[in-house]
């Protein structure tokens, strides 16, 4: 089978199996996980090295830890490093010697048990990373506490390959001191000279250029720690945080995010195919009580890790399941470990199964330990709404959501208000109001609210993520019901429109506005000419939101239109100084016309 052919037949298989999944309940993930394994049922594609395809796929894996480095700020990774360099640490260490004394115990030479158990301690990155980015858990507590690990796992994997070439024959990976030297170089100039060089692609106009540039960057750190004898993953994770500060972030994160999407999802094929049914099918038994066994002590690990670093009951929960896998590094360091003698090709063969089957558990496990613990963020269920479809529904009953929910009673108009907070929600009670403990972004509970036969409903809560949630939940639901948004900043304000909000309106907008009137009242200016000044900006604000919604993604053309929005306000302003000295001109000659 020729390459062309193999690439069509991976791109149909995703396309036809990978929906169908999703349409019955599963993450993509399992649906691409699901379609390599049937890819690698067939006689053609089951010649193929499906380890070699699983090695080039890794650079979705890479182009994933590139998009989180642009979204982790260095001053973020110092306040995370509790979770990378404690929970983190821990997991492995507790993890590596739990399995490895298991297996001491079940006979297995101390060598390959602690090669064992420290590959299989390590979680998948792509697996869980791509099940947080589609919840949209990232930035959750749990979500948090599983970069930070997986972080310190891929940090770990460096001393790992380095342990196996000394334990080994020699054959495993070592690090190349020539390399390091020229990483720690390159690191040193690329924090000088990548900004201007970004800028000098970006003012040719030529956008593929740039897309170019963006994978240059991506590629040429990975190939540079990979060399060093780091991970390929690291290097990446490495140049994001490099840019993250950088005003093209944005257009870096949109010019690689469609070849990261397609890469994770052959690489999630890859795993698939690299299944071993026919082994699975000599040993079923034996192969599932193994793996029910990993998630099992990796899970109970995470647990109390967990709580002791400071999460939730059901936050600790989320990061035990979402962790419990085997990882890909699981792959490198098994193959490593039997080509340099320190573990038989058997013994890594059913360690690769495992890890296989592990991974494909857990999209079915995050998904039972939602829907077990959804419900009970504090330990208390969400209250039964028994309103009888208000027209108006109110979510988040915080300063914004309290003062709408006043003006609809004093016109008595009925409304169902909803908050997530179960403390505000108590307090707000002891002053009459009406308000229910509920998560708004749940369908169940916009189901009881009554959102079918809602005329409107009010998005109030402060929370970036929290509105967007909650608009995406009520568009599915209720594609024609108006919604009206509140917008933190102006970022959110775009991000709502792209939703389809009917009308978004920013916090501080027309406090700002009224405090700007009031400040030009007393530096001299009359009450006519405050007042004009105030709405000319935000006629031209309104309309220059419309213009940078068309481009916002881009972030040069954003860049642009801001600063040429900028100057014609500047021209208008002028004008209107113009306008106001020959109104007052003319005003002045008219009683000398007079006279004459």
């Amino acid at each position: 089978m020729s390459i062309l052919t193999a690439a069509l037949v991976f791109l149909a298989a995703a396309v036809v199996v990978v929906p169908l999944c999703k349409r019955l309940g599963m993450s993509s993930v399992l649906g691409y996980l699901v379609a390599g394994l049937l890819l690698g049922q067939l006689e053609p594609l089951a010649r193929w090295d499906a380890e070699g395809v699983l090695h080039f796929a890794e650079i979705g894996v890479v182009l994933l830890l590139f998009i989180i480095g642009l979204e982790l700020q260095p001053r973020r990774l110092w306040v995370m490093r509790r979770l990378v360099f404690g929970l983190g640490s821990l997991q492995v260490v507790l993890t590596t010697l739990v399995i490895a004394g298991g297996l001491m115990l079940a006979g297995i030479e101390g060598g390959s048990a602690l090669l064992l158990g420290f590959a299989l301690a390590l979680s998948s990155t792509a697996f869980v990373l791509q099940l947080l980015g589609e919840n949209r858990r990232l930035h959750h507590p749990h979500g948090r506490a599983a970069f930070g690990t997986l972080l310190l796992q891929d940090i770990a994997v460096i001393p790992g390959l380095v342990l196996i070439s000394l334990l080994g024959n020699g054959a495993g990976a070592t690090p190349q001191w020539e390399w390091l030297l020229a990483v720690v170089i390159g690191a040193t100039a690329a924090r000088f000279l990548l900004r201007p060089l970004l800028r000098f692609i970006a003012g040719t106009g030529i956008h593929e250029l740039f897309t170019a540039a963006a994978l240059t960057l991506v590629m040429g750190a990975a190939v540079a720690f990979d060399r060093a004898g780091l991970s390929m993953g690291l290097g990446a994770f490495v140049a994001g945080m490099m840019v993250a500060d950088s005003e093209y972030r944005h257009q870096l994160e949109a010019d690689v995010n469609p070849f990261k999407g397609l890469l994770l999802g052959l690489f999630f094929m890859a795993v698939g195919m690299t299944v071993n049914l026919p082994l699975l099918a000599a040993e079923p038994l034996v192969i599932v009580a193994l793996t029910l066994a990993l998630v099992a002590v990796k899970a109970l690990i995470l647990l109390p890790l967990s709580r002791l670093h400071g999460l939730s009951g059901r936050e600790a929960v989320r990061t035990a399941l979402v962790l419990s896998q085997g990882g890909e590094f699981a792959f490198v360091l098994l193959t490593a470990g039997v080509a340099g003698g320190i573990t038989d090709a058997a013994l890594a063969e059913r360690a690769v199964l495992v890890v296989s089957l592990s991974m494909a558990l857990t999209p079915l496990l995050v998904a039972l330990g939602e829907r077990l613990i959804h419900d009970e963020p504090g330990g208390r269920p969400f209250d039964p709404i028994d309103q009888e479809d208000p027209p108006v529904i109110v979510a988040g009953f915080g300063r914004v959501g309290q003062i709408i929910a006043r003006v609809l009673a004093m016109r008595r108009i009925p409304f169902t208000a909803l908050e997530i907070n179960p403390d505000h929600v108590d307090f707000v009670r002891q002053f009459g109001n009406r308000i229910y403990y509920g998560d708004a972004s749940r369908p169940e509970v916009l189901r009881a609210a009554g959102v079918a036969k809602a005329r409107a409903i009010v998005v109030a809560t402060g929370d970036v993520e929290t509105s967007l949630r909650i608009v995406e939940q009520v568009r599915a639901m209720a594609p024609d019901l108006p919604i009206i948004a509140r917008a933190t900043n102006r970022h959110h304000e775009l991000w709502l429109r792209e939703r389809g909000v009917t009308f978004v309106l920013r916090d501080t907008l027309y406090s700002s506005l009224r405090m700007a009137r009031a400040l030009l009242r007393e530096l001299g200016l009359d009450e006519e000419e405050a007042a004009r000044s105030v709405t000319r900006f935000r006629e031209h604000d309104a309309h220059t939101l419309q213009r940078q919604a068309a481009v916002w993604r881009d972030a040069e053309a954003y860049r642009r239109t801001t600063i040429d929005a900028a100057e014609e306000l500047q021209r208008l302003f002028a004008e209107d100084v113009r306008s106001s000295h020959d109104a007052a001109q003319r005003h002045t000659d008219r009683p000398e016309d007079a006279e004459a």
